[in-house]
């Protein structure tokens, strides 16, 4: 059995609670514990961190693209993991790299490099094709459709670790969400101009998310409280929210945090597209050119109206927007980044938390919330 490695020098937040003048333990890959530095085991290797945070390691569980790379271009198990690598820096530990909508042999391609890829690729996100031409947002229509039973069949025999998929009610049928669900499936709703009754019914049928909250979906209304409304109403469905200030303005995101009825909450997503951690300034989506601008990213529709095209933002970025422009307490915005999305995912036994027998998926924060250092536990 190998040594402990004690991590100190910094404060620790374990999910719940902060721990001063103390050490996170770690051995193989897991967390031992936390132990006072004056309790640390005499054979612990200790590596002195000069002050900062650490904090469980970040969970995104929508990510188009980094480092230069989207997934949509090449759905293969080496993008993925030069995707995760790139959003590693910024203190994403575990991710799914989300395809948007596209062809059939696209979809294919990336279920099985999903079964291939590692190096913190938790599974994969389907954003699409079983989404609403009437909010496509940057999505190709031409790919769009219903979901077919053989379509079911192909997700529930996927075996890609956690496999998310984002539909819209008008595509699917209860039945179909059942199934899915029942096999271990996690269904979201989006890109819909869903009615509140007919997002409830998929709720009741098994979907848990709803994807990015508040763009590309029927919004709330005086007398139609839409796809917005049934998100924020039903307790057991958890919310994605791209935490930039310019997919949702911040007194929108606070309007919701206080809306949202638990046990499900609002958790942090990128929407990430390749400018991050890049220099890449534009990319093609399909046929269209996306073009970044300071933090936004848009491309033209043929009316000249310029749509916002995933997003130039990472976990951490999403962190500072949360404490800063959302005044959120610092724990809430830690745990909308990891213990949320690992709720979501289901896989909170073992991720979001650095508690003993959780994966060791740390991140060292300064006090201004930028990352100094991630480490990947073993899954």
């Amino acid at each position: 059995m190998t040594a402990i490695t004690a991590l100190t020098g910094a404060r620790i937040f374990d999910g719940d609670r902060w721990h001063d003048r103390s050490a996170v333990l770690v051995r193989d890959g897991a967390i031992v514990g936390i132990a006072p530095q004056a309790d640390l085991p005499a054979d612990a290797a200790v590596q002195q961190l000069d002050g900062g945070m650490l904090v469980p390691g970040f969970i995104d569980v929508q990510v188009n693209g980094g480092g230069g790379v989207l997934l949509n271009d090449t759905p293969t198990a080496e993008a993925m993991e030069r995707i995760a690598t790139a959003h590693r820096a910024f203190g994403t530990c575990r991710l799914l790299p989300t395809l948007v909508t596209t062809s059939a042999d696209a979809v294919a391609a990336a279920l099985t490099a999903a079964r291939d890829a590692g190096s913190g690729v938790a599974g994969l996100h389907l954003e699409g094709p079983h989404v609403a031409p009437a909010r496509k947002g940057v999505h190709d229509p031409q790919f769009m459709r219903r979901m077919t039973d053989a379509d079911v069949e192909t997700l529930v025999s996927a075996d890609v670790g956690r496999l998310l998929v984002t539909i819209a009610p008008e595509q699917v049928a209860a039945a179909q969400v059942r199934r899915l669900v029942e096999s271990g499936v996690i269904v979201s709703l989006g890109h819909s101009d869903a009615t509140y009754e007919q997002a409830m019914a998929l709720f009741d049928a098994g979907a848990t998310g709803v994807t990015h909250l508040f763009n590309a979906m029927s919004p709330m209304q005086g007398r139609a409280a839409g796809l917005v409304g049934a998100a924020l109403d039903a307790s057991t469905v958890w919310c994605g929210i791209i935490a930039d200030g310019l997919h949702v303005s911040a007194p929108t995101l606070s309007i919701a945090l206080r809306a949202k009825r638990p046990p499900g909450r609002l958790l942090l997503v990128t929407d990430a597209m390749p400018t991050v951690g890049s220099t890449v300034t534009s990319f093609k989506l399909g046929e269209r050119t996306v073009t970044r601008q300071g933090d936004r990213l848009t491309w033209t529709d043929p009316n000249g109206a310029q749509v916002l095209a995933g997003a130039h933002l990472d976990m951490a970025s999403a962190v500072r927007f949360c404490v800063t422009a959302l005044k959120l307490p610092l724990e809430e915005a830690l745990r909308m980044a990891a213990l949320y999305p690992a709720s979501f995912l289901r896989i909170d036994d073992r991720h979001g938390r650095l508690a003993p027998g959780h994966v060791a998926d740390i991140v060292h924060m300064g006090t201004d919330l930028t990352v100094r250092r991630t480490w990947l536990g073993r899954a």
